[in-house]
């Protein structure tokens, strides 16, 4: 009895062992890749201090287990952990960060893009919302000391010295901004990831095609790998809202679909296109990065490579004074439209702003008529209401919109959000455009009380 008890024990820890070195060996190259593109991006884009970013992005576990460096010669970022499943990522400008996954260095060195020329102009000698140029803004129906106090609130950390980690708050009423204010070490200059924010800025540029008559929501997307089974019926209105059907795990916290395409893969449209049908296309809502790159893909594939690399620049970025405004490639070259678009946090309001005003900016009608509206269409299977087209909902239950996220906001709320407490609030009822950066880390804002905090402050007419 004992020797069997003995051998049960053994064949226990042995298979431990074994599903621990499996699992090592999966997530390992996770670690290190994130924590060189991460400080890559941090370093040459965000201009931030190395130590600081090692510090703060990359001190809490896992990702503590990583060593990480910077080399400035050759503008690069490296990461390993015990020495191990090292990888690194280059910077290259005009294009931001990119980690060398399936490709040489040299390889990646060498590619060619035509870039946008960027505008040769101050934003502060231009006035809002073209430029950073203050201007009056009128006072009439603002509670300023309870505007201050709702935006104190998500700086704050109740019983704790340290902070919330919010790094900025911006709120806009009517097109104006009536409030801003910035941790210490950040700015008006300073650039941010906005992280899966990035989903809903590329369902703009979507948005964009939509209204040059260059693609079809509701035709099928024609991808070639899809064409023999099931897949071939996908839309890319069910892309964008992310009821495709295809089977997709979007977990963050170890090896998954998505973490295996950011982190270990050349081609992330490519690998996303690999999964399954699991469910009939257009009932069943499953959030997934995956079918957001894919989306990247077929707005590569429409636009053209020649005119690609400039097109979110040309046809959005310059239109609505986002000048500081970066989309990374991945290392096939298409943009990481799931989670790499860096841009100042004005920049990030001012693309609220956009949808705020119904796609219209600076006299022109930028996005088609109608699209704001197609955004913030629940989801078919989207059981509460809570996702439209790459933008988050506040619509409610169906059938019940008391049943909400956000009980105490208006339901016509909707809004981009990010990994760690990146935010674009739009409240078109509230005339409201609220967009926030952190590094959360599990110190998560109560959005809820935040929001209703701030209209509080507005009496609209």
């Amino acid at each position: 009895m004992k020797k069997n008890i003995k051998r049960i024990v053994l064949s226990l820890l042995f298979a431990g062992v074994i599903y621990g070195l499996v699992y090592a060996w999966k997530a390992l190259p996770i670690i290190s890749g994130y924590g060189a593109k991460d400080l890559c991006s941090c370093v040459f884009l965000s201009r931030r201090d190395p130590r600081s970013v090692i510090k703060k992005e990359l001190g809490n576990m896992p990702l503590s287990l990583g060593r990480f460096s910077i080399n400035m010669e050759d503008s690069s970022a490296t990461g390993n952990v015990l020495g191990l499943a090292e990888r690194k990522a280059i910077f290259r400008k005009g294009l931001g960060c990119t980690l060398i996954n399936g490709i040489s260095e040299k390889e990646l060195r060498e590619q060619k893009f035509e870039l946008a020329s960027p505008l040769a102009i101050s934003q502060d000698t231009v006035a809002w919302p073209m430029g950073n140029k203050s201007t009056a803004i009128k006072t009439t129906g603002i509670n300023f000391e309870q505007l201050n106090k709702a935006v104190e609130y998500a700086f704050e950390r109740p019983g704790d010295v340290s902070k919330r980690q919010t790094r900025g708050i911006i709120v806009l009423y009517d097109g104006q901004i009536a409030a801003e204010k910035y941790a210490d070490g950040f700015g008006i200059n300073s650039v941010h990831i906005g992280w899966s924010m990035a989903k809903s800025v590329n369902s703009a540029l979507i948005g964009i095609l939509v209204k040059q008559g260059k693609l079809d929501i509701h035709s099928a997307t024609g991808i070639e790998a899809w064409k023999n089974d099931g897949r071939k019926k996908i839309t890319l209105d069910q892309l964008l809202h992310a009821n495709s059907g295809l089977n997709w795990s979007e977990k963050y916290n170890g090896p998954s679909d998505v973490t295996n395409m950011l982190y270990k893969k050349k081609d992330m449209a490519t690998f996303a296109v690999t999964a399954k049908l699991k469910y009939e296309p257009g009932t069943y809502f499953n959030y997934s990065s995956g079918t957001s790159n894919i989306l990247s893909y077929l707005v590569r594939k429409t636009v053209g490579d020649k005119d690609y690399y400039h097109f979110p620049y040309t046809a959005l970025f310059q239109k609505i004074g986002m000048n500081s405004a970066i989309f990374e490639p991945d290392a096939s070259g298409t943009f990481t439209a799931s989670s790499y678009c860096f841009a100042t946090l004005r920049d990030f309001t001012r693309f609220g702003l956009l949808y705020l005003n119904d796609g219209y900016f600076n006299g022109e009608q930028i996005l088609p008529e109608g699209w704001v509206k197609y955004s913030m269409t629940p989801a078919k299977g989207a059981s509460m209401g809570e996702y439209g087209a790459q933008f988050w909902l506040n619509a409610g239950a169906p059938g019940n919109p008391e049943n909400r996220k956000y009980p105490d906001v208006p339901p016509d709320c909707f809004y981009a959000d990010g990994y760690e407490g990146q935010y674009i609030w739009i409240i078109p009822s509230k005339k409201l455009v609220v967009a926030r950066i952190a590094l959360e880390q599990g110190n998560n804002l109560d959005e809820n009380k935040f929001l209703s905090e701030i209209i509080k402050a507005f009496t609209v007419k």
